[in-house]
């Protein structure tokens, strides 16, 4: 496994190919939790990994350094997947001091017993040497905790940017151009719907901040280190936070007797009839993380669930509430829905998206029981609207 990313910066971190849940995230390919190790007149280790793997992080620094060198513990965010091996790194860095923020500090005495580690506070742009080597820290607040902050190595030019352009990708390469580069970018986009997404002003002040630098690799906590397509991940963040849409409409749904799914399908079918993406997701068979990622940038939606207990379907009720979480932002659509009863199921669907602050361009279209044919020609007809809006996407 290539380690080396260029003279004297190692990565130290951890492969967890097996992880499947990351607090409701699934996670098919993995994760991988990055450290990273800096050696000069100084040595520095910039965050480090979960607890339980804190043994193999260990392991790694002391391939190439001496414990008891290293100077430097620093803190890029306190969130426990990358400083969960703090207590312990700390106790094998007898001489380290802790450097983070003064937020980064307070976070990190609420998660553990820090009474005996020794801080080193820093300021908003504030540089540290290490002798030939000069970090500097620029806070991130809300990006996408409130003590965050990246880390940037001024002479390589190495932006250590934090959950900032981080997939959950295990690998056994290091870097972007020796990994499949559209696994990684779909990796990337699952990546900021499922933790970013709710956070567009502070993102895209961070953005525009850290576009003043010079950059030539950005190394995040999770994932590939990109080197080669660092202008391709820049331009995908400037239209994923404003969940720019393309030509794309999908539509989900949850169904009891099949009568919801008659109608999704024939949404679909209208839809269809335009050279258009059509995404038709049965939530039985699709979980919430590839979901928010389909949604994020499409730009029409149809949502759908028969009446359940004078509601609607679990499994909808979950999807909806995860996306209405995380805000996807301008998107145009309807609900729709069977009922045997009381047409409370689309009407709750429809209260979701206006949670949401999405666009209705028709109201809610329902039948009882059965989707007769006149049900399904107006579902056709709407799926046709759907098309012509995301015709309209750049």
């Amino acid at each position: 496994m290539k380690t080396i990313l260029t003279e004297g910066v190692s990565w130290v971190g951890f492969v967890d190919w097996n992880v499947r849940d990351f607090h409701g995230y699934v996670t098919d390919r993995g994760s991988t939790h990055n450290s990273y190790l800096i050696e000069d007149e100084k040595i520095a280790v910039i965050d480090t990994v979960k607890a339980q793997y804190s043994e193999d992080f260990l392991a790694r620094v002391a391939e190439k350094v001496p414990l008891d060198k290293v100077d430097y513990l620093i803190c890029n965010h306190a969130e426990p997947d990358h400083s969960g091996s703090f207590p312990v790194a700390v106790k094998a860095f007898p001489n380290a001091v802790v450097v983070c923020n003064a937020k980064c500090q307070k976070a990190l005495s609420m998660h553990y017993d820090v009474s005996d580690w020794k801080f080193q506070v820093v300021e908003d742009a504030e540089t540290l040497s290490l002798g030939t080597k000069t970090l500097q820290f620029f806070n991130t607040p809300m990006v996408h905790w409130p003590e965050s902050m990246v880390t940037y190595y001024v002479e390589k030019e190495i932006l250590f940017s934090m959950d900032v352009f981080g997939q959950h990708y295990a690998s056994s390469y290091r870097f972007d151009d020796e990994s499949d580069i559209c696994e990684v970018m779909q990796e990337a986009k699952m990546y900021y719907a499922n933790i970013v997404l709710p956070f567009e002003r502070p993102v895209g002040n961070a953005l525009e901040r850290l576009g003043g630098l010079k950059i030539s690799m950005i190394a995040p906590s999770h994932g590939v280190i990109w080197r080669s397509h660092i202008s391709e991940i820049m331009q995908a963040y400037a239209g994923w936070r404003v969940s720019k849409p393309v030509k794309k409409v999908v539509i989900a749904f949850s169904s009891m007797w099949n009568s919801t799914r008659k109608m999704a399908k024939a949404i679909a079918a209208g839809a269809e009839e335009s050279d258009v993406n059509v995404h038709l997701l049965d939530m039985a068979a699709n979980n919430n993380t590839t979901f928010v990622t389909d949604v994020m940038d499409a730009a029409a939606v149809a949502f759908g669930s028969p009446t359940l207990n004078m509601g609607i379907m679990p499994r909808m009720a979950s999807a909806l509430t995860y996306v209405r979480g995380l805000k996807p932002k301008g998107k145009k659509g309807f609900a729709f829905g069977s009922y045997g009863w009381a047409a409370k199921g689309s009407d709750e669907v429809a209260g979701y998206m206006k949670a949401m602050n999405m666009e209705f361009i028709c109201d809610p279209i329902v039948c009882q029981f059965g989707a007769d044919d006149e049900t399904l020609e107006k579902c056709r007809e709407a799926g046709r609207k759907l098309a012509e809006i995301a015709l309209q996407a750049e």
